[in-house]
């Protein structure tokens, strides 16, 4: 019994050390610290919003800075009631093909379609109240554009489309999913659309907006944890711009029924050569010819 109580008044000794280390090490050093750390830890809604649009929106809207790749938010908490916003930015698809009438009405202004954002309502209304509290400036992100390429950056920005200079965090090349018609780029993917009017559609400093933050979920995936650089995104803004300009110089490509026909010439020339080539082998079966002979000798 003696040493039963002994090993039970250790085990209670070591118990207590435990908590008490355990206690040291979570409780701060410094009480005044600890009554404000209650205070850092809430915040209001328009601040979380405001991280929320730096972070997600601001490649594409501004809060009275005009028009870049979607409309200008400021004024919109007036124009449209919370819960039309909050459907739109989660289901702004449904609501196009469902005939939404203002859904519509954005769809048919800037004829693209805002890709649908996994936010909870809270969020949303968080965005909202800052839209509402910002300051109505152009100064809510938006990236400035260079106004004019020089001839290396927009050569760089070709070889960086198409992948004949690698980017320098191993992000995909553009025309792995993208097509610009140009005779100096080698065809593209279909994946996504097609970027040779780009430019007069986004303008260069929505579509720099998009290169350097990408709104789109297979985008985003595509550069989260490898990044366009500021050079890189220079550069193919710079191309692009060129292809936009230079686009009535290109016909579309039509890969379709030149493709088959192709296919089929390439396969008569290759029967035809071969017909050539093996013009002097033998007819009719070897073993059948030595067979007879062994038949006439008997």
């Amino acid at each position: 019994m003696r040493k039963l109580s002994r090993v039970l008044a250790v085990v209670r000794s070591f118990a207590v050390a435990c908590c008490a280390a355990l206690t040291w090490a979570v409780l701060p050093l410094d009480p005044a610290s600890a009554a404000q750390e209650p205070v850092s830890a809430v915040q209001d809604p328009a601040s979380q919003g405001q991280q929320t649009f730096q972070s997600l929106c601001v490649m594409c809207h501004t809060i009275g800075g005009g028009t870049l790749v979607g409309p200008d938010l400021q004024g919109v908490a007036e124009r449209r009631s919370e819960d039309w916003i909050v459907n739109f930015v989660q289901r702004s698809q449904e609501l196009v093909k469902a005939g939404d009438p203002d859904a519509v009405a954005v769809f048919e202004e800037f004829e693209l379609v805002m890709p649908d954002q996994p936010l909870p309502d809270d969020e949303i209304l968080a965005i909202i109240e800052y839209i509402r509290t910002a300051p109505g400036d152009a100064s809510t992100g938006a990236v400035e554009v260079m106004e004019e390429a020089t001839e290396e950056q927009i050569l760089l920005g070709k070889d960086l489309f198409q992948g004949t200079i690698r980017l320098a965090n191993a992000g995909p090349s553009c025309n792995s999913c993208h097509e610009v018609r140009n005779d100096a780029v080698i065809g593209g993917g279909v994946l996504a659309p097609d970027l040779t009017t780009v430019i007069s559609r986004l303008s260069a400093r929505g579509v720099r907006a998009i290169l350097a933050r990408p709104p789109y979920p297979v985008m985003r995936r595509g550069y989260l944890t490898r990044p366009l650089t500021e050079d890189e995104v220079a550069a193919l803004v710079g191309f692009l711009q060129q292809a936009d300009a230079d686009q009535a110089l290109y016909q579309p490509r039509a890969y379709g029924i030149k493709l088959f026909l192709a296919g089929i010439a390439g396969t008569a020339v290759l029967l035809f050569l071969c017909t050539l080539i093996w013009r002097g082998r033998k007819g009719g079966s070897v073993n059948q010819a030595i067979f007879d002979r062994q038949l006439r000798s008997t």
